[in-house]
């Protein structure tokens, strides 16, 4: 079984990871401090059966990012919290919170909960192999409705745009979702015709209805589009390090070539590559980046591909 922890304490995160690994329930395949860097689609990738979550984090809370990852998330979620209302008990397991742990970590209610899940996870997938084995007369109907679903849930833009965040170094990163959530925006207004020129904070307000829908609260749009932003700016910072690193390996890389000017200010590259080879005076300063150039590059190379 593969593990993913949220929770803002890092002694809590070590303590869940310990009991897992400790008791052969399992991995973990990765953790995060906050629910705003979590999303389905990295769980995906990470092939996560069971998310373990807090309740109560700064940016994002467990519930509302179960409430996001739900409709899409294919394995199990176990909330974790010191609060025990019933008004919140009841959300989370009616949004699909399988149980509840509460705070302090008791290491035996860890244990006896984790392998109740990862037993009812072993049945459910148990009894998928039977369906599909009874359905084997009906296979080849099935691959085509999926690739007809796979073509329709990763339009050509968001394809591209991968590869081109792969060669960036970025494809990892949480702050990936939301640029290729971005890509998705930008091609939807040229579809209609708009060419103006959206403000960074007009953008990212779009890529938050354009998840979560137009009927969220104003308070919850500027919630997701600081945590968003913040995830953009970390990608960037990344792409500008695996860039710099390129062209310190290798001058002529093709790579390094045609994204280091087009993404970034080669000033900026450029002091980066003096950063990492120790050249730069003083303490390393945290580069400022120029985002809607990013974006802007971002998208053309995806339109290109």
């Amino acid at each position: 079984m593969k593990f993913f922890i949220v929770d803002d304490s890092l002694t809590v995160r070590a303590m869940l990871s310990n009991i897992i690994e400790e008791e052969g329930l399992g991995t973990i395949a990765g953790e995060a401090e906050d629910g705003s860097e979590v999303y389905a689609d990295i769980l995906a990738e990470k092939e996560i059966d069971i998310l373990l979550i807090d309740l109560l984090m700064p940016n994002r809370d467990g519930i509302e990012t179960v409430r996001e990852i739900a409709p899409f998330f294919r394995g199990k979620i176990i909330m974790i919290s010191q609060v025990e209302t019933k008004d919140m008990i009841g959300e989370a397991y009616a949004l699909g919170v399988e149980h509840y742990i509460t705070k302090p970590i008791n290491r035996l209610e860890v244990v006896n909960i984790v392998k109740k899940v990862c037993d009812h996870l072993l049945l459910e997938k148990s009894l998928y192999n039977i369906q599909q084995s009874l359905s084997f007369l009906n296979s080849h109907s099935q691959k085509v409705e999926h690739e007809k679903h796979y073509r329709n849930s990763n339009p050509p833009i968001i394809m591209a745009g991968k590869s081109v965040l792969l060669n960036l170094g970025v494809i990892g990163e949480s702050g990936m979702k939301d640029l290729l959530d971005v890509l998705m925006v930008l091609e939807k207004m040229e579809e209609n015709g708009v060419r103006e020129t959206l403000s960074l904070k007009e953008l990212y307000k779009r890529v938050i209805e354009l998840r979560l829908g137009t009927n969220i609260s104003s308070q919850e749009v500027q919630k997701e589009v600081k945590a968003g932003e913040q995830r953009i700016r970390r990608a960037i910072h990344q792409a500008l390090d695996h860039i710099a690193s390129l062209g310190l390996t290798d001058y002529t890389n093709p790579i390094f070539e045609n994204y280091a000017s087009s993404f970034f200010d080669y000033t900026q590259v450029r002091m980066k590559m003096m950063e990492l080879e120790g050249k730069s005076q003083g303490e390393p300063a945290h580069t400022r980046i120029n985002i809607k150039k990013f974006i802007q590059a971002l998208y053309l190379e995806a339109k290109r591909m």
